[in-house]
């Protein structure tokens, strides 16, 4: 549907809504590339500082998913200003610019709408060199697939609304959201060189966004299912039926291209298509550096990362082991 709104070309963008990317690249010249991406959701938990944190950690995901550096950020608001108060709407915009200012970039005003929903996030300039631009598609046979987050945050807060989780399992899945995906500000130099693909997990869950990775080459990737690292509660949470609706319309939409192992438990396989807010990253890594990338990703806080796959011939298809 969206292949059919005009869009004017120019040489200089370098990738669109039409490429599968996680943000819009525009060349800058001299090897400088612009990442301009925007973002926002409704909230996910009550809290209007933990939710705007979570918000603007989720935008600014896609700069770093592409291994830019994040410059200038605008606020994108909407809130219900006649039954809401207005220390709420602080409170979101107050988070938003902790992680702005965590992630090292400049926030610079935004725009605001009434709306019956609060609704907040990001639009964001960022910029990577053209040599260390990671790109969702680029992987190669043989590379490793390493993710940085556990899985679950739909899950998990499914569960809670619907009060069959606790405050100490939505406590946990908050933590993970509200992380930075700030790989490219804090990874050693020859150990960012040798990741060929990366994209983030957020709407289309684990598996819609490992098919990204093989969307445009003749390759597979093979999932280990008992390797994926989920988040406290997520498993037991979704073998009660505490599934949202999102995973299962990606089931739906992806299911043709995956070809899921015998063994693997419903439970599980619900968690790969569970979708995530400020999900982690998946990186297709050179196979002689993913034990010291794994190592170093555990020492800088990401503490579940794991290698869950490998990419190997085919033809576009996820096998789940």
């Amino acid at each position: 549907m969206l292949m059919e709104i005009p869009s004017l070309r120019d040489p200089r963008l370098l990738s669109g809504w039409d490429n599968g990317e996680d943000a819009a690249l525009w060349s800058l010249g001299d090897g400088r590339i612009a990442i301009l991406t925007l973002d926002f959701i409704t909230p996910i938990v009550d809290d209007p500082v933990l939710f705007g944190e979570i918000a603007a950690a989720n935008a600014l995901s896609d700069v770093f998913a592409m291994g830019g550096l994040p410059k200038v950020a605008l606020n994108v608001v909407a809130f219900p200003t006649s039954c809401e108060p207005l220390e709420v709407l602080k409170g979101i915009l107050l988070g938003g610019a902790r992680k702005v200012q965590e992630a090292g970039a400049c926030l610079a005003g935004g725009h605001s709408v009434q709306d019956d929903e609060p609704k907040y996030g990001l639009s964001v300039y960022g910029e990577v060199h053209e040599d260390r631009l990671w790109r969702v598609t680029g992987a190669k046979p043989g590379d490793g697939l390493v993710l940085t987050k556990p899985l679950g945050s739909g899950i998990l807060t499914t569960a809670f609304k619907a009060g069959m989780a606790g405050e100490e399992l939505l406590t946990g899945a908050v933590t993970w959201m509200a992380m930075l995906n700030d790989l490219p500000r804090r990874l050693p130099e020859d150990i960012l060189t040798a990741i060929r693909a990366a994209t983030d997990v957020t709407g289309f869950g684990f598996l819609g966004h490992c098919l990204d990775m093989v969307s445009s080459s003749d390759m597979d990737v093979e999932i280990l299912s008992s390797k994926i690292p989920s988040m406290e509660g997520a498993l037991e949470m979704a073998a009660m039926g505490m599934v949202p609706a999102g995973a299962y319309s990606n089931r739906e939409h992806f299911s043709s291209r995956v070809k899921m192992g015998e063994h693997v438990k419903l439970e599980v396989q619900d968690l790969l298509y569970d979708p995530q807010t400020s999900g982690g990253l998946l990186l297709a890594v050179d196979p002689l550096r993913e034990g010291e990338l794994i190592k170093t990703l555990r020492e800088i806080g990401f503490t579940k990362s794991e290698l869950v796959g490998r990419f190997k011939e085919g033809a576009g298809s996820a096998m789940i082991l």
